[in-house]
């Protein structure tokens, strides 16, 4: 070895250890909002590590890894699950899940054939904007009811107590919090929840006590169901536009336009074979994260294999027992307090989409779009053909689409 070689070694180490360090920081950004999702929906936690890291490495294959982007659990699709599950049970929901990624592939081979505007005259903000306003407001029952102890062993007092202390620390981080903490409120909201439910006596360590350190997660197969599988199929629109956001933002972000390279058609074909192999392993399906994208631009960690690392580290954390079973023992009234902020955030999401879009809503096209998807929506107005049954986000997205297009636009719009 030349005395170049010597020296050169020991940077190239030094290098991967501090990405190894970095990518453990950025996974730590995204692991409140990762084990969120499992944690509402009933999935299994460790698995949602175990296909958030697949996925991102998926991701990374299908982008040549060009992109500094993490995918976790998106929470577009926590009432989707959350109804599959009580409907057709977690393997049907798995298909459901696994078919929804074939929206990603279609949407990639659309941009591939026709350009990325093709997405914008199919998905304009006014269909995609009221579609996510409905899936937070569709949630918002749900945030609620788990605040206030509903259908849990847990007293009203103690439920709201614990629910609105964990809400208002949330609420505080993510305003007044500097740095890295501004990123991570749900971190801090459930870590503070938790230990409030530890001084109340309302956690009970045995699942903890008997796991085992090192264990398998939990596969589940999936089963194919044509109802679940048109159910579940249209949502993935609204996190598939919200992608495009995604990346525009790490391109703004990095200096680099990753539309062009790798190609928006790329990213979406990684986002949906991510989306499909989660839902082949049980896992929620993937979608990238904002949070990672405001860590990359605080830390100025530009470099792809930051996230690779990230990647390893969720696979690597998916196979203790002992994490899951610490994460099983957070008490839902604690999930509810994050959940007020989290799915009213969703709803602001589709609430921008339409400012940003300049949608106006008093002209006669785009105020009928809104009002009847956000009537099917809030209503929960469901059609049946003959066995199938289309309802909810799913039903919402299809009239929004179908709307969008046999309705004829304005004569005369308002110029700029």
């Amino acid at each position: 070895m030349t005395n170049n070689d010597q020296n050169i070694a020991p940077i190239e180490s030094s290098s991967s250890i501090k990405q190894a360090f970095v990518g453990l920081q950025m996974l730590f950004v995204a692991f409140g909002a990762l084990v969120l999702v499992p944690l509402i929906t009933g999935l299994d936690s460790n698995t949602a590590l175990l296909t958030a890291g697949i996925g991102t490495l998926l991701f990374q294959l299908c982008t040549g890894r060009q992109v500094p982007i993490f995918l976790a659990s998106s929470f577009a699709f926590i009432a989707p699950i959350q109804y599959g599950v009580a409907t057709w049970g977690i393997p049907a929901t798995m298909g459901g899940l696994a078919g929804a990624g074939l929206v990603y592939f279609a949407l990639s081979t659309l941009v591939k054939l026709k350009g990325s505007q093709a997405l914008e005259r199919i998905f304009p903000p006014v269909v995609v904007g009221p579609v996510i306003i409905i899936i937070g407001m569709g949630l918002a029952p749900v945030a609620v009811n788990m605040a206030v102890g509903k259908d849990s062993p847990y007293s009203y007092d103690d439920a709201v107590l614990v629910s609105m202390v964990t809400l208002v620390v949330t609420l505080g981080i993510a305003v007044f919090a500097k740095g890295i903490m501004k990123l991570i409120p749900i971190m801090f909201g459930i870590a503070t929840g938790y230990i409030l439910c530890l001084f109340l006596g309302l956690i009970d360590f045995t699942p903890v006590r008997e796991a085992a350190w090192f264990s398998l997660p939990k596969i589940t197969t999936p089963e194919f169901k044509l109802e679940a599988i048109l159910y579940l199929l249209p949502i993935a629109i609204a996190p598939a536009v919200e992608h495009v956001g995604g990346i525009m933002a790490i391109s703004s972000v990095t200096g680099k336009d990753f539309l062009k390279k790798p190609g928006l058609h790329r990213t979406l074909l990684g986002d949906g074979v991510a989306t499909s192999a989660a839902a082949l392993l049980g896992g929620p399906p993937n979608t990238t994260y904002a949070e990672v994208t405001g860590a990359v631009m605080l830390t100025r960690n530009f470099n792809p294999k930051i996230m690779t690392w990230a990647a390893v580290w969720a696979i690597a954390i998916s196979f203790c027992g002992k994490v899951g079973a610490f994460l099983s023992t957070i008490p839902t009234i604690v999930m509810g307090g994050i959940m007020m902020l989290v799915f009213g955030s969703i709803a602001v999401v589709g609430m921008s989409t339409l400012i940003r879009g300049r949608v106006d809503v008093t002209e006669a096209r785009n105020l009928c779009i809104i009002s009847v998807v956000m009537t099917f929506g809030i209503g929960g107005m469901f059609l049946n053909f003959g066995e199938v049954s289309l309802k909810g986000i799913s039903l919402c997205a299809v009239v929004a689409i179908i709307l969008n297009l046999i309705l004829p636009a304005a004569k005369n719009k308002i110029e700029d």
